[in-house]
């Protein structure tokens, strides 16, 4: 073989590969969120498992694709191992379709669709609202393509008059059982290298095709690489929980019983399949029907397969429990993520469902966290109260953790090619992680605020622990729901309730502040005392203002809040209080500015850059802007402040 036949093959087998990855990706972008509602609906039905993971595989155009998904499900709880085990019996079915679009391209010339495919492809993708269905076309052009140049560069080898090669193969028993064991070891090692079972199957039919590897050796190839493909499920559970490697251990368990079975019976299976296309071993000729030989003995072994092996996956369960106990380190040790594992991120579209199952934990720590503070508020005993705050200074700790390994894990998934529905998401994640961080910092703050109480030997009035008790009820009520919104589906939701217990939080804190000051000017309480307690109600209200930011972003509404200050980025209006504020544009843009970058200063060249783009203004401009601004702004007219020789800031 030259060297420019040898890179015309090993371009034709990576462009092949690049075609299948191109296609699988634009496939998982089109059908990700459809995919994410069946996987995690899934019931406990044997057979709608393995249906479901025939469709999905079939959609996705990917075995692996669908078991490291499965496997990821199953390391963040959302399938018991039992789901798993008939969702992967069901990708090995659909799997076989790749095997039948290959062979459909070594049969047909499939050049008079690869151009225009290719042409398409390019309008789409420069259309961005249908980039993922040009992706989608220039990978199906890419895999065709490659598949008519494997064929071209098949018949330019003329592998049957190489002596040398013709020799080689012929080395081989065909009728001996070593000569299937070794070729099977080696497709499994090829497919494990190459970490692509279509590379192998297109080997396998060039080889085949060409009338130099007997049928008997090129199915042992095919059955190595079964074995081969199950090796990218267990790299990716090697760093997730000991369900995800059990999830990933059944499925090479299913492939290899398969291939043992079958080698029992090789020769008279491998003969039933090929009367079923009409195609005789002893015979020589027939290349045409050599790639419908291998794809229907893929189809044969993985249906035959999965019909044996459905009615015992209660046992295979068993066994991999066995020989994947629970390590005691696993079940003893605390953890701080419970269903995010860094070692399953193959599956980009379905890790964001992981990352969503976290952040509800992460709103439940927080509340339970609240719930400590409150507890602080009323408790007597010292020591009690030590440990209570001890606890406290740990949840803070775990919050800023969870938000740090969140936002990695939520980075890494950003660095895939998301679909844009996937980006948005992701985005409204890291939002509403920074959030969660801030309520942990204020329940923090409040039993710092508590614990300086009690040390200086202070205690508040009856009254006032009365009104604190009723802003603690209002705060509570505004997680509470926080964690609805967060768990639940968007669309069954609304901002109605989060809204009308953020405006009363604002009202009661308005009312203990003008309280506040009728105790210390009729010396009911120390000024000092005053100003504590009027600091752990401003930490209540800032409770509040994270839960509805949060709650804002997770039903997509396109608001920008803080305390009774609320902008709606669509209609470009703002309310104080629920009362309609007229403001300009470029006030509207300043305002927006300010808040977004809230406790950043920011200086006068950066908001004429933003606010009057390409426009020339003058710093008198932008101060005049912002008189103007704060007087419309009424009480929150004072968070805007100047920073002398510099710019403004709106802080807390």
């Amino acid at each position: 073989m030259t060297i420019e036949l040898f890179f015309r093959l090993l371009g034709s087998l990576a462009l092949l590969i690049y075609g299948m990855k191109t296609m699988s990706d634009a496939l998982q972008k089109m059908a990700g969120p459809s995919l994410r509602h069946v996987l995690a609906r899934m019931t406990g039905n044997r057979l709608s498992g393995m249906l479901t993971g025939t469709m999905v595989t079939c959609a996705v155009q990917s075995s692996s694709a669908t078991t490291v998904m499965t496997v990821s499900f199953v390391s963040a709880g959302l399938l018991t191992l039992a789901q798993a085990i008939s969702v992967i019996m069901g990708a090995n079915i659909g799997t076989t379709l790749t095997a039948w679009i290959m062979s459909l391209g070594y049969n047909l010339d499939l050049t008079i669709v690869v151009f225009p495919a290719f042409l398409i492809g390019m309008v789409l993708i420069y259309k961005k609202r249908h980039r993922v269905a040009g992706d989608f076309l220039f990978g199906l052009a890419f895999l065709f393509w490659s598949l008519v140049m494997l064929s071209s560069v098949g018949r330019d080898m003329d592998l049957a008059h190489n002596a040398d090669v013709v020799s080689f193969f012929a080395s081989f028993d065909t009728g001996s059982y070593l000569t299937i064991l070794a070729f099977l070891a080696a497709g499994t090692v090829i497919t494990c290298v190459v970490q692509s079972s279509a590379a192998v199957m297109a080997i396998t039919i060039l080889l085949c095709s060409t009338g130099v590897l007997p049928i008997y050796m090129g199915i042992a190839l095919v059955m190595g690489e079964n074995i081969g493909t199950t090796a990218t499920a267990n790299l990716a559970a090697l760093g997730a929980g000991t369900e995800a490697r059990r999830a990933a251990l059944a499925h090479l368990m299913f492939n290899v019983f398969g291939v043992i079975w079958v080698l029992v019976v090789f020769y008279p299976f491998v003969d039933m399949v090929c009367s079923l296309v009409g195609y005789n071993p002893s015979m020589a000729g027939q290349t045409e029907r050599i790639p419908i030989v291998l794809a229907m003995f893929h189809t044969c072994f993985n249906v035959l397969n999965t019909a044996l092996l459905i009615g015992l996956i209660p046992q295979m369960e068993q066994i991999v429990c066995r020989l994947l106990p629970e390590g005691k380190a696993e079940t003893k040790q605390p953890v701080t993520l419970h269903f995010i594992n860094s070692g399953v991120m193959q599956t980009p579209e379905i890790a964001v469902l992981q990352a969503q199952k976290e952040i509800v934990h992460f709103a439940e720590r927080m509340h339970r966290m609240f719930g400590m503070a409150c507890v602080l508020i009323d408790e007597r005993d010292k020591k009690e109260r030590e440990s209570q705050y001890a606890r406290i200074e740990r949840y803070e700790t775990i919050a800023d953790n969870m938000e740090l390994e969140i936002a990695k894990y939520l980075e890494q998934v950003g660095n895939e090619h998301l679909s844009d529905d996937t980006k948005d998401k992701t985005r409204v994640m890291l939002r509403q992680i920074g959030e969660l961080e801030s309520v942990g910092d204020a329940c923090y703050k409040m039993a710092r605020t508590v614990v300086h109480l009690r040390e200086n030997k202070e205690d508040f009035t009856s009254e006032q622990y009365t009104r604190l008790h009723e802003m603690l009820r209002l705060v509570n009520e505004a997680v509470t729901q926080m964690i609805v919104v967060v768990s639940g589906r968007r669309k069954d939701l609304s901002l109605t309730d989060s809204l009308s217990i953020e405006k009363d939080i604002n009202q009661l804190r308005d009312q203990l502040r003008a309280e506040t000051v009728v105790g210390v000017n009729s010396h009911q309480y120390s000024y000092a005392l005053g100003t504590i307690f009027n600091d752990i109600v401003a930490d209540c209200e800032k409770i509040g203002d994270y839960v509805m930011n949060i709650v804002e972003a997770r039903l997509g509404k396109h608001l920008l809040s803080y305390g009774g200050l609320c902008l709606n980025l669509d209609k470009k209006t703002a309310t104080v209080d629920g009362d309609a504020v007229n403001l300009t544009p470029t006030e509207f843009s300043l305002l927006h500015l300010l808040l977004v970058n809230r406790g950043k200063v920011l200086s006068r060249q950066q908001l004429m850059d933003s606010v009057w783009a390409g426009v020339i203004v003058t710093d008198r401009t932008v101060n005049v802007n912002i008189t103007r601004l704060r007087k419309k702004i009424g009480p929150y007219a004072q968070n805007i402040v100047s920073r002398t020789g510099f710019g403004y800031v709106f802080e807390d």
